[in-house]
């Protein structure tokens, strides 16, 4: 990861053919832009390369979220449960529709924890919503059972794991809809975008007209459309698509690559019998987008942080724990229910009380949790160093700590 990593002529060559139209617009226009159609193709390859029935493009991951939670009905006062660890999209997107975010515990998955799911359930219910968070997957069978039970909506947000895959199927395509994420340091950048996938038709007619203001897209003539219901302009632009589009034909390459340098990389802590990895649940296939590895405890671990830093080879590696965008800990705009625009009494009540709201099962695993970032362009030699420094740093810390003990 990411995408941009190998911009070549492909992308060049995609973008070039909307800029020699100047239709930059993904609908109408239909005689000046000469048959060019650069979203309707990237969508078309979305559902044959993921194994999804319908794909709808969007202008970002956050705008793919919130167009889902609409086309399945997810409103004011509804319930989403969702992961302590996540990005702050999730949370905002459940917010913008009138739901309330339910945050609970995450296991080493570094996803839900179904027992803390089953454990959040409330007649208010209405979603779970997994965030495939790194690369890899929640406990997808037990999620998708525990929804069975309920009669509860599965809304997968995949935005971190383009081309991982659960038991054969790729991520995204499970629920009842998923989303990606193309914004510029996901797998497949279009620089901003996103995509809402399902396999419910229904689902997809109403993400297609939400996106879209709420046009019905039904007749040839846009002027003439119908308008069903209210929706939003979260339309992505044909540049747009075009980079995506000559991305998406570079998956396997990525993903092989990738795949290739995390193992590799992998290989050099695993002479640590003190580190232990992320759990992939069984039957899961994770994208590689990380590694991501834990250590003893949690002074261990900022103690590997900080002599990391101190040797200028933190970058690339993410202690989650205290990163303003991923975690808890550092949400107070979240916890303090500061807003812009005034928000409902239930959404409001619901946020204050994540101020005195302890997680120490989700504590005790990401204050432990280190994630490195995994490049598509390292050569062998730069893993080889990268891994070597690594493993020093960590021996030193062990060898100063066991000493101090």
């Amino acid at each position: 990861m990411p995408g941009f990593e190998l911009f070549g002529a492909e992308e060049r060559k995609e973008v070039n053919d909307v800029l020699e139209t100047g239709i930059l617009m993904r609908y109408g226009f239909d005689g000046p832009r000469k048959g060019i159609w650069k979203a309707k193709e990237l969508e078309t390859a979305i559902t044959e390369i993921f194994g999804c029935g319908y794909a709808q493009l969007t202008s970002s991951g956050t705008a793919a979220l919130i167009t889902a939670l609409a086309a399945l009905h997810i409103g004011a006062g509804d319930e989403v449960i969702m992961p302590v660890f996540t990005f702050v999209a999730s949370f905002e997107a459940v917010l913008s529709v009138g739901a309330v975010p339910v945050l609970v515990d995450v296991d080493e998955t570094l996803t839900l924890k179904p027992e803390a799911v089953r454990a959040a359930i409330t007649s208010k219910t209405k979603c779970i919503m997994p965030v495939h968070m790194c690369g890899s997957m929640a406990d997808l069978d037990a999620l998708t059972k525990i929804c069975t039970e309920h009669k509860l909506v599965l809304l997968e947000d995949a935005c971190q794991s383009i081309g991982g895959s659960y038991k054969g199927r790729s991520l995204g395509t499970i629920g009842n809809a998923g989303t990606f994420s193309f914004d510029f340091v996901k797998m497949i950048t279009c620089a901003e975008g996103g995509v809402v996938m399902t396999n419910d038709k229904e689902v997809y007619i109403k993400s297609d007209g939400y996106t879209d203001h709420g046009h019905d897209h039904a007749g040839i003539d846009r002027g003439a459309d119908l308008h069903p219901f209210i929706g939003n302009n979260f339309r992505i632009s044909e540049l747009h698509a075009a980079v995506g589009l000559a991305q998406i034909r570079k998956l396997g390459t990525f993903l092989s690559l990738q795949k290739n340098n995390n193992k590799t990389l992998r290989a050099y802590l695993q002479r640590i019998p003190d580190i232990s990895f992320r759990v992939v649940p069984e039957g899961g296939d994770d994208s590689c987008s990380f590694l991501s590895w834990f250590l003893p405890t949690e002074e261990i671990t900022k103690a590997v942080v900080a002599e990391m830093k101190l040797q200028g080879i933190l970058a690339g590696n993410f202690y989650w724990y205290v990163n303003n965008w991923h975690y808890l800990s550092k949400w107070d705009h979240l916890k303090n229910a500061t807003t812009l625009n005034a928000i409902s009494e239930v959404q409001k009540s619901a946020l204050l009380k994540l101020k005195v709201t302890t997680f120490p099962a989700s504590d005790a695993i990401m204050s432990r949790c280190i994630s490195t970032a995994i490049s598509l362009v390292w050569t062998e030699e730069q893993i080889r160093e990268k891994g070597e420094k690594m493993v020093a740093v960590i021996k030193k810390v062990l060898q100063e700590k066991r000493q101090q003990a």
